[in-house]
């Protein structure tokens, strides 16, 4: 706590619905309105085993601030801590929390019976499988002292004996009073930097080695002090900013209490790149803060951080009755209390982890069983002009050749999707009539062209957008298509001089895959859902014999008919890559990259598709 500092008043909000916190309230301590907790709830918790996912790209980072008022000497209350302690264990696999940050000012004066009583409570999550840190703030420990203080309480009861053993427990500062931990979440390794309320030239040195002994691992940093107020930083807080996180790019988010209201920074390091800087203290609330715990919600395929802050300890109760100032705060809403953070953290991590780009693989690693096409465009030099004819590798004779329409412009570009096999593309720069650009056309006696697929097939292709792709000008152009008219097969449902087969870019644009099956007069159509320009799209179309599925990057799509699709017919005409025919005549020139196409004369899993 910052004793000089006013207190503020946030928003709140006593609606608990939205993550069913209040299921478990036996569990996390209905009844608990004392500094004991009944039996049934100490025994449950025991059972609890926390055992992250540490795989997922959705994790937890838990964070608790000050306590202190909890742990005042005579005062000493630790119900609430207990049930935001338990909380982790019960909701631990839900949210796959990896990891708590506590703070600082665990208590108000640092006394041994103050920490022996909160050293206890924290022995619910020891032997437990919940990795947790903990730091010394102002009121632990003299404030007038750094790191070299020396022997404390504090030091008895939080020092680096408590954390040996630990799994995640990376090591502590010859002081003891800097710890570091590791948790794996997301397929990689996160490093916690818990730092004492004041450094000294020692400490600051010591999480330097930390930070230079782990290049590659993104940073947490928590410690007491560092933010005062939206977009303001303590002078002590400025100092450890110069000192220690603008020259670390590895340190992306930073943790800290001691002031009240909670508040947010942003702040450009010398890498370029944000810093997000956060203060969490509710001790100026409703019985001490009631031992408020922080969710960091980390989704990496979001590229997202979703913050909420709650009382456990009032959602316990709340089964019995709450008093005015709890319904008040269960759960906070206030724009620093429940917020999202947009970080892309493939591009924010870059600079020290860099994702290694996937290698380009063999042709013939991709010629799976029953492939009867597959072309790829790479191997050629940006911009050049494609022309001639593009190989088959399936070895089955289906090669293509380039037809022209008004300027002929047709280029070969290095660019492709991050999963594609060939590492290049054809940049088609096509539309509507007049026609421009070029097209390929399977050579005339091609297998292909004949080819009914009885049996079932699999279709794929990557495709980019440009920018200023329009639906007036360049909307269902064909990736794939076969040329012949329903009208000519003798199929006259619909439209009869609507292709045989195309698998086109609809005005949203969105993949749209509309044939006429053997089994049909009519024509079954695929709706894929819009997909963004200026981003690779992987697509494949997947019939087995009866129904027909389109995956867009391997996820089927909501409109796919149920009705039964046979096969594709069939007049004997030639396939076009980047072309549409209507009425038998060329009638759209794609706008945008095409890579890697195959086709395969059998349904594929999604395991066995290009992009895995």
């Amino acid at each position: 706590m910052c004793t000089s500092h006013e207190p503020g008043q946030e928003s709140a909000c006593a609606d608990a619905g939205r993550r069913n916190f209040l299921r478990a309230t036996a569990l996390i301590g209905a009844a608990a309105t004392a500094a004991t907790l009944p039996a049934v709830a100490e025994a449950a918790a025991v059972e609890q085993h926390l055992r992250p996912d540490t795989e997922s790209r959705r994790f937890t980072l838990a964070v608790m601030p000050d306590t202190q008022y909890l742990f005042d000497g005579p005062s000493i209350n630790p119900a609430p801590i207990k049930a935001s302690l338990r909380y982790l264990l019960e909701h631990g696999r839900e949210d796959n929390i990896v990891f708590l940050s506590h703070l600082g000012d665990l208590t108000e004066n640092g006394a041994k019976a103050e920490c022996d009583a909160i050293g206890e409570a924290f022995e619910l999550l020891d032997g437990r499988g919940v990795g947790y840190s903990v730091l010394a703030g102002n009121h632990d420990v003299r404030s007038s002292t750094n790191d070299q203080r020396g022997p404390t309480p504090y030091l008895d009861t939080f020092g680096p004996e408590r954390f040996k053993g630990k799994p995640t427990f990376g090591g502590a500062s010859p002081d003891g009073y800097n710890t570091f931990h590791v948790f794996k979440a997301a397929g990689r390794e996160w490093l916690v930097l818990a730092l004492d309320w004041r450094l000294s030239d020692k400490g600051y040195a010591w999480a330097r080695n930390v930070i230079a002994q782990h290049p590659d691992t993104p940073v947490v940093l928590t410690t007491h002090e560092l933010v005062v107020g939206d977009d303001a930083l303590s002078s002590y807080g400025q100092q450890l900013w110069d000192q220690l996180v603008k020259d670390h790019d590895q340190i992306f988010l930073t943790l800290n209490g001691h002031y009240w209201p909670a508040a947010r920074a942003v702040r450009e390091n010398a890498a370029g790149n944000d810093v997000h800087l956060h203060l969490t203290n509710y001790q100026n609330r409703y019985y001490g803060g009631a031992a408020m715990i922080r969710l960091y919600h980390f989704d990496l395929d979001r590229n997202t951080i979703d913050v909420e802050t709650l009382s456990p300890w009032i959602l316990g109760r709340a089964a019995k009755g709450l008093n005015e100032l709890e319904r008040q705060e269960m759960e906070l809403s206030g724009d620093a209390d429940r917020f999202s953070v947009d970080i892309d953290f493939e591009e924010r991590f870059a600079g020290f982890a860099p994702i290694p780009v996937r290698p380009s693989r063999p042709a013939d690693r991709m010629l799976v069983r029953g492939t009867v096409a597959y072309w790829r465009f790479d191997g050629h030099e940006e911009g050049a002009a494609a022309e001639g004819t593009v190989r088959d590798l399936s070895g089955r004779g289906n090669d293509l050749t380039v037809v022209k329409a008004g300027d002929g412009s047709l280029s070969w570009s290095t660019a492709h999707h991050p999963d594609q096999p060939g590492h290049g593309s054809l940049y088609f720069r096509g539309g509507k009539p007049p026609l421009q650009g070029a097209y390929l056309r399977t050579v005339d006696g091609a297998p292909l062209n004949s080819a009914t697929f009885k049996a079932g097939y699999t279709i794929e292709a990557f495709y980019w957008l440009p920018a200023d792709w329009t639906s007036s000008r360049n909307a269902w152009a064909g990736l794939v298509s076969r040329t012949g008219t329903g009208g000519a097969a003798g199929k006259t449902d619909g439209d009869p001089d609507e292709p045989l087969a195309t698998l086109s870019l609809s005005d949203g644009p969105g993949p749209q895959w509309a044939v006429r099956p053997l089994n049909q007069q009519g024509i079954a159509t695929n709706w894929g859902d819009e997909t963004a320009r200026e981003t690779w799209w992987h697509v494949a179309v997947v019939n087995d014999g009866r129904h027909t599925t389109l995956y867009v990057q391997g996820c089927p799509v909501a409109r796919n008919p149920h009705a039964s699709a046979i096969g594709l017919t069939s007049v004997g005409l030639p396939w076009l890559l980047g072309g549409y025919e209507y009425a038998g005549k060329i009638d759209q020139i794609l706008y945008g990259r095409l890579g890697d196409v195959r086709i395969v004369e059998r349904a594929l899993p999604v395991t066995s598709f290009m992009n895995h």
